[in-house]
């Protein structure tokens, strides 16, 4: 799977959660927070593809993505993520 593809299952995953995905210019690569009650992923969108896939991958770690269908190529990236986070 190219790092576009991921990214863009990742970001299917991000949509049955209901977590929007904001791509923004900072110091920083970026996280999972809450805005005015709207769960919300934001990424440093000058970081590299494999990067950016790497943030958000984290950031599913705090929403929980048990009990919701992942692709297991991806469930299996995302779980390498958690554990090389840690």
């Amino acid at each position: 799977m190219t790092p576009e593809e991921l990214l863009d299952e990742l970001e299917i995953v991000a949509q049955d959660l209901g977590v929007r995905i904001r791509y923004e210019k900072g110091d920083f690569d970026g996280g999972y927070c809450i805005l005015r009650e709207e769960k919300i992923i934001v990424v440093n969108k000058k970081l590299s593809e494999n990067r950016t896939a790497s943030v958000i991958a984290q950031a599913f770690g705090e929403l929980g993505i048990e009990n919701i269908y992942i692709k297991p190529a991806v469930r299996l990236f995302i779980e390498d993520e958690l554990v090389r986070a840690k």
